[in-house]
């Protein structure tokens, strides 16, 4: 599915609908001013070749800002002139903690985060920061190779000695942004294609998502957990392939580290709770902020909201119902995914209903929702076979698109009739939807 480009809508836009970064690929903004956060600890021999690589770059010195964050290093790095340096007490690895703190200091309107150890081409800056300068909400993420350069002078030129002692780049990854078209089709599981090591956006869109998860306080999971957010307000992300640094030494899932399992799994536990989206999260276990909210309003007899909740939980078990009133002492009342409570709960995808609804065959409206973690889908309205309009579903990427452009052009609008969801009567047979057996007609 494409996005629809909405009537009157150009490449001079401040953004584009959908992850369409395609559309104004072909531009050249005037140079962006740029901070170049490095984070850093312990790595000196590391990060003085990329000092010397980013007093390389073509894009213009006056318009770059470099920023070390060195997180509580036993001896304080060493720096060149022009270079700013910020650092933080000891504490553990703190690598979300550093990046904030040099994003806290940035001048610049494009933030660039690279790790002491990845030295960037001479092209690298220029490359990454295109994108974010064209557009407020872009992120972009550029092509790490690995090389050993352990034997490599410090102020040899990166771009050509690199290759020789070049190491396995990962599959998963390169396979991914092929797949992916370089993120052009992403969708709200492409946080994983985000590495920030790699990494650059625009000041707004760094400030208007928020900073790194400082509560993440070993190796990874903090990069992913922030890019999940940032696609999560509208972020559009992009693979930038010609924007090549380089981490001195393999991949992390290629080293010789006995502990590298019990480290992926704290890392998965740590984003199971964050991240509440199917193949991120636990499979039966209540998300911390539900993936899917369904408000129910109205006045509703008993039996009306008994049948409609519980198909509701029923199709969709780890949503969250929201109605006016729960009766007090009823079956409702004892399930903790039923709620009367107006505060926002800023699910993911949140599906307003009109009217109440009974669900017997939930296959349609399953697929119905799910273009709603795509890119392009903002707003699902839903009818029945006869022609009902039974509410609207709206992504979260969407109502923040919304709040931040006022217009809602950015993300296509789709009207889906879904056989198997009806209008509710006012009193369904209970005893039918509970036994299972009766017609449709005993409910509507």
């Amino acid at each position: 599915m494409t996005a629809d480009i909405p009537e009157g809508w150009n490449d001079r836009m401040p953004w584009v609908p959908g992850n369409r970064w395609d559309l104004v690929s072909h531009r050249e903004p005037e140079p962006p001013r740029v901070t170049v956060v490095v984070t850093h600890y312990a790595q000196p021999r590391e990060l003085a070749r990329t000092l010397t690589a980013l007093a390389r770059q073509d894009h213009p010195a006056d318009r770059l800002e470099i920023v070390v964050a060195d997180d509580g290093s036993p001896e304080p790095p060493v720096v060149p002139d022009g270079v700013r340096l910020v650092r933080q007490d000891d504490r553990g690895f703190r690598a979300a903690a550093a990046r904030n703190l040099g994003a806290s200091v940035a001048t610049g309107d494009v933030l660039c985060f690279l790790d002491a150890d990845t030295t960037p081409e001479p092209a690298y800056v220029r490359t990454l920061t295109r994108l974010p300068a064209l557009l407020p909400e872009a992120v972009t993420v550029g092509r790490r190779r690995h090389a050993d350069l352990s034997g490599v002078a410090v102020d040899a030129p990166i771009a050509e000695v690199a290759p020789a002692v070049e190491l396995d780049e990962p599959a998963w990854l390169r396979e991914a942004y092929a797949d992916s078209g370089d993120l052009l089709r992403a969708d709200d599981r492409s946080y994983r294609y985000v590495i920030s090591a790699v990494l650059a956006c625009s000041r707004a869109l760094f400030d208007d998502v928020g900073g790194f998860d400082e509560a993440f306080s070993a190796y990874g999971g903090e990069d992913w957990e922030w890019a999940h957010r940032a696609w999560q307000a509208g972020a559009v992300l992009a693979h930038v392939p010609s924007a090549v640094a380089w981490h001195d030494g393999p991949d992390w899932a290629g080293r010789d580290d006995r502990d590298r399992a019990e480290e992926g799994n704290r890392q998965s536990l740590q984003l199971a709770q964050l991240i509440p989206i199917d193949g991120s999260a636990g499979r039966g276990l209540l998300p911390r902020t539900p993936d899917l909210e369904v408000r129910v309003r109205g006045d509703l007899t008993a039996a009306a909201a008994f049948v409609c909740a519980d198909s509701i939980l029923s199709a969709f078990p780890r949503a969250t119902v929201t109605m006016d009133a729960v009766p007090p002492g009823s079956a409702l009342s004892n399930d903790p995914r039923v709620r009367a409570d107006r505060t926002p709960l800023d699910a993911r995808v949140v599906l307003e209903l009109d009217v109440p609804l009974v669900i017997v065959d939930d296959a349609e409206l399953v697929v119905a929702l799910a273009s709603l973690s795509g890119s392009d889908v903002g707003t699902v309205i839903l009818r029945t076979t006869d022609g009902a309009t039974v509410g609207r579903a709206r992504s979260r990427r969407a109502r923040r698109r919304v709040a931040r452009w006022a217009h809602d052009e950015g993300l296509a609008r789709r009207t889906v009739t879904v056989d198997g969801v009806h209008v509710l009567r006012p009193q369904p047979h209970v005893e039918a939807w509970v036994g299972g057996w009766g017609s449709v007609g005993r409910f509507v």
